[in-house]
C-alpha cells in the first residue's frame, strides 16, 4: 500500500490527541501537520497541549517538536503539504461546516470526526463494517465543490457506535422499532476526571443534541444511494436517552427491539459471531479481527474490561433476552474515542486509500 502525508486538523483536543497515538506508529499513514486554533499556533505540540495531554501513553516524540499551525489562517499551506487531513475541531457547526468545505475545495480530501457535514445528502458517513457503498456519492459531491480530488467523508456519533453495529446484521428480520439508553463516558465531552470533578459519583440525564444524532443518524447508514445522494431509511422507529455517566471510556447502550420476522435467540447469536465487512475481507491495519464479540456471562460486556477489546475497535454485547413489551432486549459497548470517534476516523480513512480515493 502506498503511504500518505496526513494532517490532523484539531490536534489538540481529546480526539485529535488519540489520533496522533493512533497515527505515531500506522504504516500507511505518516503525520506531516498538527494544526489547531490560533491559541496554539506556533508553539510546540508539547508546549501547546502542557497540562491538557489526557492519553494514558506519552506525546510521541515524533511530534513532541512539531510546530503548530493555525487550522484557518494556514489551510492552503497545509493543503499543500499532505494527502489528506483528519479534522477533529472544536468549533460552532457553522464554522466547522465552512472550515471543512475550505480544505475540500484546496484539493485536499477530508475525514472529519466532527457532525458539521453529517446530515449533507452527498457526505457519506461511514461506518466501514456497515455501508462502505455510500462512498460513491464523493463523485456528486465533487461536482458540487468542483473539485478533482478534495471531498469530505464523515464518521457518526460515537454514542450510536454502541449500539447501530449490533442491530445491523439482524436488519434482514425487518426492525420494526428500537430503544436505545445510552450510558456515555466523560471522554466523549473532551474530559477527565481531572478536570471535570463534578463527574465523580454523579450522573448527568442530559447531553446536548445527543439524542436528536442517536435517533436520526441510524437512518443515514442505513440508508440507500439513489442518484447520487443517500436517501435516509425510513425504518426502524428509533427512540432514545442518553446520559453521561462516571466512566473514563466506553458507552454503553441497553438496547430493545422488535422485529418482523422475529428471529429465535440462537438466530441472533450467530448472525453476530458470523458477521463481518469490507474492512476484515481487506484486511486493514486498524480493522478488528471480530467485528461484535457476544458474551454469556450476565454480567458482561463491562466498560472496564471490555471496551478495549480488538484493541478499542471491537463492539461487544451481551444479556441477550426476551423481553415484556419489545421482542428482545441486549446491552452493547464501543470504545468511544476508538471505534466510536478516531479509531473509526482511522478505519475510514484507510478504506478510502484502500480503494483509491486518495491518489
Amino acid at each position: 500500500m502506498k503511504n500518505y502525508n496526513v494532517g490532523i486538523i484539531g490536534a489538540t483536543g481529546m480526539v485529535g490527541q488519540r489520533l496522533i497515538t493512533l497515527l505515531a506508529n500506522h504504516p500507511w499513514f505518516h503525520i506531516e501537520v498538527l494544526a489547531a486554533s490560533g491559541r496554539s499556533a506556533g508553539k510546540t505540540y508539547e508546549e501547546a497541549v502542557s497540562g491538557r495531554w489526557a492519553m494514558a501513553t506519552p506525546i510521541p516524540d515524533s511530534v513532541k517538536n512539531m510546530t503548530v499551525l493555525d487550522a484557518e489562517k494556514d489551510a492552503e499551506g497545509i493543503a499543500s503539504l499532505v494527502d489528506f487531513i483528519f479534522c477533529a475541531v472544536n468549533m460552532e457547526k457553522a464554522k466547522t461546516k465552512e472550515l471543512e468545505e475550505k480544505y475540500a475545495k484546496l484539493e485536499c480530501p477530508v475525514m472529519s470526526n466532527n457532525s458539521a457535514n453529517r446530515g449533507v445528502p452527498d457526505v457519506p458517513m461511514i461506518i466501514p463494517e456497515i455501508n462502505p457503498e455510500h462512498m460513491e456519492v464523493v463523485a456528486t459531491q465533487k461536482q458540487r465543490l468542483g473539485t478533482k480530488r478534495g471531498f469530505i467523508s464523515v464518521k457518526s456519533n460515537c454514542s450510536i457506535q454502541s449500539y447501530v453495529p449490533a442491530l445491523h446484521p439482524l436488519m434482514k428480520f425487518g426492525i420494526t422499532k428500537v430503544l436505545a439508553c445510552t450510558y456515555q463516558a466523560i471522554s466523549g465531552a473532551g474530559k477527565n476526571f481531572e478536570r471535570w470533578p463534578e463527574m465523580v459519583d454523579n450522573l448527568i440525564p442530559y447531553i446536548g443534541g445527543e439524542e436528536e444524532k442517536s435517533e436520526n443518524e441510524p437512518l443515514k447508514i442505513w440508508g440507500k444511494v439513489e442518484n447520487g445522494e443517500i436517501i435516509n431509511a425510513v425504518s426502524p422507529a428509533i427512540t432514545t436517552q442518553c446520559l453521561r455517566v462516571p466512566v473514563s471510556d466506553g458507552h454503553t447502550a441497553a438496547v430493545f427491539v422488535s422485529f418482523e420476522s422475529k428471529p429465535s435467540i440462537e438466530e441472533i447469536k450467530k448472525c453476530w459471531a458470523e458477521y463481518s465487512g469490507e474492512p476484515q475481507l481487506l484486511n486493514l491495519p486498524s480493522a478488528p479481527e471480530h467485528f461484535l464479540t457476544y458474551f454469556e456471562e450476565p454480567d458482561r460486556p463491562q466498560a472496564k474490561l471490555d471496551r478495549d477489546l480488538e484493541k478499542g475497535m471491537g463492539v461487544s454485547i451481551g444479556r441477550l433476552r426476551p423481553d415484556s413489551q419489545y421482542d428482545y432486549k441486549f446491552v452493547s459497548l464501543s470504545h468511544n474515542t476508538l471505534r466510536g470517534a478516531a479509531g473509526g476516523n482511522v478505519l475510514m480513512a484507510e478504506l478510502y486509500a484502500a480503494k483509491g480515493y486518495f491518489d
